[in-house]
Parts: structure tokens; sequence; C-alpha cells
């Protein structure tokens, strides 16, 4: 009963963000459907047993936390072009689409989202369906923008209003399919300590909501690509730069290695903005990573353990990377 209070648990703290601002950062680093692992180069055959897992009905509601959170409920978030972007983050993840000739360092999400979706025989619109090469439609945000209230665009804004709870399965299958390719990534006097490092968060409410959230906010550090003067900042540098320390939790160890790691990375930045204005959020953000309330409490889908000021506050941190 405990182990399935705390999988219910981490609902009423999912992911919680705020919406579309000018002070949000680019976003980095979702019959049986083809899972997210596949997607992103993970097998059920090199998969770990650390349970993610949520019922769908869960899913449906973390889907509508996440879009209230992620997008503050505005429509227009969905489908949307932040400032100093070459490319559109789509959905309740922000989830990455690059237009034709853009090839920047941050991994590629809403393909793979799409693709997921297809497996799951859902009705997506019917252009996007057919979009051969599967590239974002619109060179920049100028022309972007330009047809950003056509039909089209008014069309998949509905279609991810309404999947929420699917895009919210993509993102913890996602975070689970990316423990083995760490595990496999790293050397090996150090698997068995990250290993159980990731058994303890996955243990509590607040510990799966920082996996979960983390990798959806920065990656799971596995693409060479995503360096800076060689450092990552993905999932898999945040539980390498774990200490041992027996006087606080596993969750308090990985919030102070995940703003050890944020920290390095703006600092290694070739954009001061990193440092100057996005590292603040960043590190408020990793401040929501606390067991909240009540977590042994068992809770029923649509009612949270946090208060609504609290939500609210959790929001304020949210920086994209």
């Amino acid at each position: 009963m405990v182990y399935k209070a705390f999988r219910l648990t981490v609902l009423s703290c999912v992911l919680m963000l705020s919406g579309c601002d000018s002070e949000n950062s680019p976003a980095d680093a979702g019959a049986e459907a083809v899972a997210p692992e596949e997607a992103f180069g993970v097998s059920e055959e090199t998969s770990i047993d650390i349970s993610l897992a949520l019922e769908p009905a869960q899913l449906d509601w973390v889907g509508q936390k996440i879009f209230q959170n992620e997008c503050a409920g505005q429509f227009q978030c969905l489908v949307h072009w932040n400032d100093g972007e070459a490319f559109p983050s789509l959905g309740i993840g922000h989830f990455i689409w690059y237009p034709e000739g853009v090839n920047e360092r941050f991994i590629e999400s809403f393909p793979a989202l799409v693709e997921y979706m297809k497996q799951r025989q859902l009705n997506i619109p019917s252009w996007l369906r057919e979009l051969e090469p599967f590239e974002a439609p619109w060179p920049d945000k100028a022309s972007f923008e330009a047809v950003e209230n056509s039909v089209d665009v008014a069309e998949l804004r509905e279609f991810l209003a309404g999947t929420q709870g699917v895009q919210a399965e993509f993102i913890v299958r996602r975070t689970k399919a990316s423990f083995a390719k760490i595990l496999e990534s790293v050397p090996e006097d150090r698997k068995t300590r990250l290993k159980a490092d990731l058994e303890a968060l996955s243990s509590t409410p607040g510990g799966i909501y920082a996996l979960i959230d983390y990798v959806n906010f920065k990656g799971e550090g596995l693409s060479d690509a995503e360096r800076y003067e060689g450092e990552g900042w993905g999932l898999r540098h945040v539980l390498l730069a774990m200490e041992t320390n027996p006087e606080i939790t596993t969750l308090d160890r990985f919030r102070e290695a995940a703003a050890k790691v944020l920290t390095r990375r703006a600092e290694n930045a070739v954009n001061p903005i990193e440092k100057s204005r996005w590292l603040k959020g960043w590190l408020k953000r990793l401040e929501t990573y606390r067991q909240p309330d009540g977590a042994t409490a068992y809770i029923q889908p649509g009612k949270a353990l946090v208060s609504r000021q609290d939500a609210l506050e959790w929001g304020s941190g949210r920086v994209r990377t």
C-alpha cells in the first residue's frame, strides 16, 4: 500500500512549472505503442527494474496539471516560439521541433512524441501526419508568427490540448528509458552507487518528481553535443555529481548536485545570459525538489497534496534550459 501510495502521490507535484513568458530560456531537453525507450535509443532488454508506472487516469490528470503549470493554462503556449530560439516548442513539455537546416546541440523530441502518438493510433491532424520530411514547417520565428492564427496551427493546439495524458506518459517513459543507458555509460566503480541513488529517488514522491522534471527540463545527459567546455548538464551528470553524505536525504543530495551542475553550465556558457538571467530561475526550480507534506497519504486523481499557493510559488522558478 505504501508503494502504491507514493506512486499516486507524485501526481500532486509532477512538473510544477509556470507559463510562457519573456524570462523563459530556450528549451533543451518524449495495441501497445512504440515506446519512447526506442525513440531515445533504449531497448526493452536494457531497461532496469525501477518503476515509474502510472495508471492511465492518473496520466490524464498529470497531463492537465502539466498544462496548467507549464503553460499557465495558456492555450497559445502549446505551440510556441521563444525569443532567441531557432525552433518552436510544442505541447505540455515544450518538445523541440527543428525546421529544415536547423540542427542545434539540444535533443529534438517532438518527432519522437508524434511517432509515439501514431503508434497509439491517435487522431493526429492530417497535415501533421502527412508532413514529409517531418520538420517544423516554419523556417524562423517571423514565419511562424505570420501563420500563428491559421487553421492548421489552431488544429495542432487543439490536438495537443486534448492529448495531455499521452504526452505525460511519454515524459515519464522517457525518464525511465534513460536509467539503463545512464548506467551503461558510467565507470564500473560508479554503477552500484548510482543505481542505489536511482532506486532511492524512485521510492519517494519527491524523488520521482525530481527525476521526471529534470529529464524534461535538462535532458538525460547522454548526448555528446550537449556540452559546454566538455561538461554536460543532464541527469547523468547530476547523478555522478551526487556526493556521499549520510546526514541528508538522497533527494537533498540530488538537489545540491543539480545546483552544482547547472551553475557550472552557466559559468561555461558562451552566452552570458545563462549566468546573468537564466541560472537564478534554474536554481529556484530545483528548490521544488522536496518531499511534499503527507507524502505517504493515498490520494485520488484530481486531489493534490500541495496547496494552490505552493504550486504557484513552485511555478515561479520555471525557466527552460
